[in-house]
């Protein structure tokens, strides 16, 4: 089909969700051309396999649903004070917990976000620069990816972690959103180590 018309039938069967230039609609084009076919057996193997995997994804995704409605509900009989928190969802309030244990056991919130595996090399501790500063690969990577998850929807709905993520965004000009991510949810170890070593209500800050 033309380029125009393999546009319109992406576009049309991803809903609207890809967008298809020129150059990638040729790029899709010249892998169509560079493929062979498959015979009807093979074909009908690879279909099935496929039909398989899709079953299995979906009763996967339901007992996901299940989990996280069970976790919700138990969170509501949990004294905690990071759902206040908008943004940190009752799972991810969950898993942060989880993972900590006893907040008294961290000195401070560098120790936690150490574990956590949120910092950077020592010699650069406090001296960020955005050409060659090195995020270590060590620390707890479960409380890492609640941490970053809830960073991620923080920023979306309180005022100052938005201002804090942009500014960073902005300093950033390789992998901005991950670089800037990273130090948001490096803020965010603040406040949870605050919330939970004090056990303090988190009060927003206004507009």
């Amino acid at each position: 089909m033309s380029i125009e018309e393999l546009s319109a039938f992406v576009n049309e069967k991803g809903k609207g969700k890809f967008n298809v230039p020129e150059d990638v609609t040729k790029l899709i084009q010249k892998a169509a051309r560079s493929s062979y076919q498959l015979t009807k057996t093979v074909n009908d193997s690879i279909n099935q396999v496929l039909a398989i995997s899709l079953v299995a994804i979906r009763a996967l995704k339901d007992q996901l649903k299940l989990f996280d409605k069970a976790i919700e509900e138990h969170m509501k009989v949990i004294p905690n004070t990071l759902t206040l928190v908008k943004g940190i969802r009752p799972v991810y309030a969950a898993g942060i917990i989880a993972e900590i244990g006893d907040i008294k056991r961290f000195k401070n919130q560098a120790a936690l976000a150490k574990f956590a595996g949120i910092c950077w090399s020592k010699y650069q501790s406090g001296k960020y620069t955005v050409d060659n500063t090195h995020h270590i690969s060590s620390g707890n990577r479960y409380l890492r990816y609640y941490l970053m998850e809830a960073a991620n929807k923080v920023r979306m709905h309180d005022p100052e972690f938005k201002r804090f993520y942009d500014l960073k965004y902005r300093e950033t000009p390789k992998t901005p959103h991950k670089r800037a991510l990273v130090l948001t949810a490096r803020k965010l170890v603040r406040l949870v180590y605050a919330l939970l070593h004090d056990n303090r209500l988190y009060i927003p800050p206004t507009e």
